[in-house]
């Protein structure tokens, strides 16, 4: 897979999501399913939309023990996703069993990335609740490093460390990156933010919109900026 923008559709119910998407009569959006939505509607939702033609970023962020990660990961395997993601903060051991419960019997699977520190986190956050004292790019270069140790695929991280990020683990290994927002938008709970154009410029490989697309006055003009922006 290529370049390319998710929209995080973010919506509490299957008759929201539905009435949103179905404003995509051309090119259909590859679609990140989150907590809120997962957890109202079930697989059923993932299953519909993969139905529709749209490639899913199942964005649970697991995180516990190996080997109930393993088993989780063992059920979402089935339901056909590209992407599916946990948090590099659960260490090595659960990020290989999440591997080998994503693995199907043929030897395929969603890509596997990990969540690094949230965009909504700044170093003052970090160092007051978690008590991590290092520059948190150099927090984020490590769990990147661990995670691709591990034989993740990529992380989830700001668009202002991929460039460093891919510096540190290379070209192939991914970065997706939220906090993105138009030069004219609001950032709302972000913190840590980049237009479309400066993360294309800086080497994202994917990046989330959710608010800026979902909430616009006209959805499909906004998806096909973002498009314009940092795809084409």
């Amino acid at each position: 897979m290529g370049k390319d923008v998710i929209v995080a559709c973010d919506f509490a119910s299957a008759e929201q999501t539905f009435a949103f998407l179905d404003k995509f009569t051309g090119r259909k959006p590859f679609v990140k399913i989150g907590m809120e939505l997962y957890y109202a509607e079930g697989p059923a939702i993932v299953k519909e939309i993969k139905a529709r033609g749209h490639k899913i970023f199942l964005d649970l962020k697991l995180h516990d023990i190996p080997n109930t990660v393993k088993k989780a990961m063992a059920v979402l395997r089935n339901l056909d996703v590209d992407i599916t993601n946990l948090h590099a903060a659960g260490a090595t051991a659960m990020m290989q069993g999440a591997l080998e419960g994503l693995t199907r019997e043929d030897g395929t699977r969603p890509l596997l990335i990990a969540v690094t520190q949230l965009t909504s986190t700044d170093q003052e956050t970090m160092e007051r609740d978690i008590l991590i004292r290092e520059p948190i790019d150099q927090v984020v270069m490590h769990y990147a490093k661990t995670a691709k140790n591990a034989g993740l695929d990529g992380i989830v991280c700001s668009p202002l460390e991929a460039a460093k990020v891919h510096d540190t683990c290379g070209k192939e290994f991914l970065t997706i990156t939220p906090g993105v927002r138009f030069a004219d938008g609001e950032v709302g709970d972000q913190k840590r933010v980049m237009t479309p154009a400066q993360a294309k410029e800086i080497g994202s490989d994917y990046i989330v919109v959710g608010r800026p697309i979902t909430a616009a006055a006209d959805p499909v003009a906004a998806y096909e900026r973002c498009i314009a922006e940092f795809c084409d």
